[in-house]
């Protein structure tokens, strides 16, 4: 995969990322080249050698047509949750840095479903959070869209896929107990 300066992409935990510059450093004997990325959220900057960049799991930013997907699976139903929290925040870390948007949205749809159901811990809050934030993130600069309104559009999707889950799968917690 070959990126270009100026291209938007995504960046897994970090959010969308400007290609600012492609540069070749000299490491030793070794010259390197790095892309130079810029993170749209807080302008951080991270270097990345351009060889590593797909094993990392950047990739370009979604298309519109995968934009209209992601949308749309925001509102549908999601496998069962685990009732393990190890299993559970294992795989959720996984899911966030794959750097697959549609992993994400499952992880968002399932913190969110499980927060209905008891106070989330400080971990999972964070994870729901950064989920949240990544898809944001990635729908507003795919579709130029407005953050805030894209935020609670989100909300909307995620608790219609939290009722469809809660009318097809018994409770998390309450089949822990059992």
């Amino acid at each position: 995969m070959e990126l270009l300066k100026g291209q938007k992409v995504a960046y897994p935990s970090q959010g969308v990322c400007m290609v600012e510059n492609i540069e070749s450093k000299t490491i030793g004997e070794n010259s390197i080249d790095f892309y130079s990325l810029r993170v749209l959220s807080d302008n951080s900057m991270i270097m990345v050698p351009t060889e590593k960049a797909e094993d990392v799991g950047i990739r370009p930013i979604i298309s519109t047509i995968q934009c209209k997907r992601l949308i749309e699976r925001l509102s549908a139903d999601f496998e069962p949750v685990s009732s393990d929290w190890k299993t559970r925040s294992r795989h959720f870390m996984e899911e966030l840095q794959s750097g697959d948007i549609f992993k994400v949205a499952d992880v968002l749809k399932k913190l969110t479903f499980l927060g209905m159901e008891k106070k989330l811990s400080f971990r999972e809050q964070s994870l729901l959070d950064k989920a949240k934030f990544l898809i944001v993130s990635e729908i507003t600069n795919a579709k130029y869209a407005d953050e805030e309104k894209l935020g609670a559009e989100i909300d909307l999707l995620v608790a219609k896929a939290c009722k469809k889950h809660s009318l097809s799968q018994p409770r998390v917690m309450s089949a822990a107990v059992h």
